[in-house]
């Protein structure tokens, strides 16, 4: 995958999430500060933590303007034009598998051009699609998507899986696009159909 391609997908992936975490902090009525903040663990978190895992430092989001630009900005609109965001839950969560899936992918890549193995790569492609998100609630007190049975890590691992494969046996960049469509899809479908991962038998959403 080229270094453009990749940044481009990067920056694309930090604004969708970053959106995500500046519209929770302003239905927590956090001041514009607070807005920025979520924005910035939301939609930089994951990436931080993989950088920091394979050695990669300092992390790009804090050696590159544009990784803290990005997000910056988006959390200025959303919290300028949050009544307009706010009608947009359905988009807003179309647009949030959009950057997992992204994430997923980019991820993976990146974890396998630091010489780990597939499966290596495929988790900590998981890691930089989910980590952002579960900063975000745990900043804002909120319970993990993640661990409430919604089926948001199966999808982006199994996305960042196929796209270390991809990487690892260097195929052309567009297969790239078969791993970021079976996250997308799989999200998607959940969404739709309201599928869940399993949950303890007796529990209250069993």
């Amino acid at each position: 995958m080229s270094d453009t391609l990749l940044l481009v997908l990067d920056l694309a992936g930090i604004a969708v999430f970053a959106a995500t975490g500046a519209l929770v902090a302003v239905r927590k009525e956090l001041d514009v500060f607070g807005v920025i903040v979520l924005a910035l663990i939301t939609g930089l978190g994951g990436g931080v933590l993989r950088d920091v895992l394979i050695g990669a430092v300092p992390p790009a989001a804090l050696d590159d303007w544009r990784y803290l630009v990005v997000p910056t900005a988006t959390a200025v609109a959303v919290f300028a034009f949050h009544p307009t965001f706010g009608r947009m839950e359905r988009q807003i969560l179309v647009l949030d598998a959009v950057g997992l899936a992204l994430f997923c992918v980019t991820g993976a890549v990146k974890a396998d051009e630091a010489g780990l193995s597939v499966l290596a790569a495929a988790a900590l492609g998981m890691l930089s699609a989910i980590g952002g998100g579960m900063m975000r609630d745990v900043a804002a007190g909120r319970v993990p998507v993640i661990f409430g049975g919604e089926l948001y890590a199966t999808p982006a691992f199994a996305g960042a899986l196929m796209a270390a494969f991809v990487h690892h046996l260097g195929l052309n960049e567009w297969w790239y696009s078969l791993a970021f469509v079976v996250c997308l899809g799989w999200r998607l479908l959940a969404l739709k159909r309201g599928w869940t991962a399993p949950l303890p038998p007796g529990s209250a959403h069993a």
